[in-house]
């Protein structure tokens, strides 16, 4: 559970269906855009998701220091069902007995974690992705308040070292946040997101 008394489990899986939902939307010539994540276009950026989701689900069953899980797919001539394949491993693996109770090697952030804060991790990181496959398509994403408040107060545990943030990982450094900005735009600035620079069709 996390602090507010809601299954971080839950979370996650709402987080991950709306990325699959979004991931979805895309067409055939979708795939070349550039999106949020600096360099990737859309294939790119749904390569990194599934492999991410790979890597959460090995970490989940105590495999997680071995790197091989955590390789993009080499075969990404469809990339929302690749994408929908390693959505449901990781959703599988997270909701095993236990799981929560676990300890989650992640190598990119160099620790192991308890299961719980893990979760917490792959949570943010599918919030902002499927905001990244969004903005990408030019539409919104379909999140409570409540789990965007839950977010939001994730995305402020999240580190903050140079050696974690930049190129090649999930998050550009820290932006400024602006007084007035809700909660979905105050955790993607604190994520390196620019939100103002990805219009949307409403």
């Amino acid at each position: 559970m996390t602090t507010t008394g809601t299954d971080i489990v839950e979370l996650d899986r709402i987080a991950v269906y709306e990325a699959l939902r979004v991931v979805e939307l895309a067409q055939e010539e979708d795939w070349a855009r550039d999106t949020p994540c600096a360099g990737w276009d859309l294939r790119r950026l749904v390569a990194h998701m599934a492999a991410q989701h790979h890597g959460f689900a090995a970490a989940a069953r105590g495999a997680g220091q071995d790197r091989a899980y955590w390789r993009e797919p080499e075969d990404m001539s469809e990339p929302a069902r690749t994408h929908r394949a390693a959505a449901t491993a990781v959703l599988a693996a997270f909701a095993e007995p236990g799981a929560t109770e676990r300890e989650f090697a992640l190598p990119e952030l160099g620790a192991n974690f308890p299961g719980r804060t893990a979760i917490g991790f792959h949570f943010i990181d599918y919030v902002v992705h499927a905001w990244d496959v969004a903005a990408t398509l030019g539409t919104e994403l379909d999140l409570s308040d409540d789990v965007l408040d839950i977010a939001l107060a994730v995305a402020r545990l999240v580190p903050t070292e140079p050696a974690v943030r930049g190129p090649e990982f999930a998050f550009a450094p820290p932006l400024d946040v602006p007084p007035d900005a809700g909660p979905l735009d105050e955790a993607l600035r604190l994520l390196g997101r620019t939100p103002e620079d990805w219009p949307t069709k409403g």
